[in-house]
């Protein structure tokens, strides 16, 4: 009894993190560029009471064994980089990676930081930036007088001066891959940095021979949250919750009537 209170209550304390994690999820289901994290769950220790395959005779084993669980844990809660919808903004200052890829932004600390995220705009000096003031990396500069803006999908940024009709050429944007996006570590503002599991970044050009994606201009990405899957997810975690609330019960009026054994 003793051990079924406690791996009650870790089941208890894990459906708790996963109703944080799916909370977490439905609050950023129209944040642009935002990226789900799915609970994942682990068994913890057994204790062994007969252990399989153990002598039974002088020829014959134990089939099965005797193993009780200890409960169970959160063991990690991944992201799932699946591309989220596309929506249409008529700002030539928003952009989409159709496909693999992150832009690059440099943050006031001077370090890279990586986003999905391309809601983008020009600071007074002209250069493309972050909602925050971040710059993109390589640094994207257009002249605040600047018309007619387009970003190629191979990143090329390109503008025209009033009186003029030759286009202006403002750079190029890069984009960064990793070998396991999943292993990001997560600083919020829609952004990420590499870590030791996700690999150093390859940086190329969108939709070039690295794998990249292709850029797409006016559009922004949305959130790939599924509302309606993470309300299901709730409604499951809910009633795990209340299934092992009841272990816990159960595991309390069995130790009431031992305690009362003897009157």
């Amino acid at each position: 009894m003793i051990r079924a209170l406690y791996s009650a209550a870790s089941g208890m304390s894990a459906q708790q993190t996963n109703v944080d994690n799916i909370a977490h999820n439905l609050a950023n289901a129209n944040t642009v560029g935002y990226k789900m994290r799915r609970s994942q769950f682990q068994d913890l220790l057994y204790q062994t009471i007969v252990q399989p395959g153990a002598a039974a005779g002088a020829q014959t084993v134990v089939p099965t064994g005797l193993q009780l669980g200890l409960g169970t844990r959160v063991a990690s809660n991944g992201i799932s980089f699946a591309q989220g919808s596309f929506s249409s903004t008529g700002n030539p200052l928003d952009i989409v990676v159709e496909g693999k890829g992150f832009f690059q932004v440099r943050r006031p600390t001077g370090e890279i930081a990586y986003t999905r995220s391309g809601q983008f705009h020009l600071d007074r000096d002209g250069n493309m930036v972050t909602g925050d003031g971040d710059p993109l990396e390589p640094q994207i500069t257009v002249p605040p007088e600047a018309q007619n803006i387009t970003i190629g999908s191979d990143g090329t940024v390109s503008y025209t001066l009033p009186g003029q009709t030759a286009s202006q050429l403002g750079g190029q944007i890069q984009l960064a891959g990793f070998a396991n996006p999943a292993g990001l570590n997560s600083i919020g503002h829609s952004l990420y940095l590499p870590t030791d599991a996700s690999g150093e970044p390859t940086i190329g050009t969108p939709g070039g021979q690295e794998g990249l994606g292709a850029l797409m201009q006016g559009y922004v990405e949305q959130s790939n949250v599924s509302v309606v899957e993470e309300f299901v997810n709730l409604i499951v975690s809910q009633r795990a919750y209340e299934a092992n609330s009841k272990v816990v019960k159960a595991s309390d009026e069995m130790y009431q009537q031992v305690n009362n054994i003897t009157r």
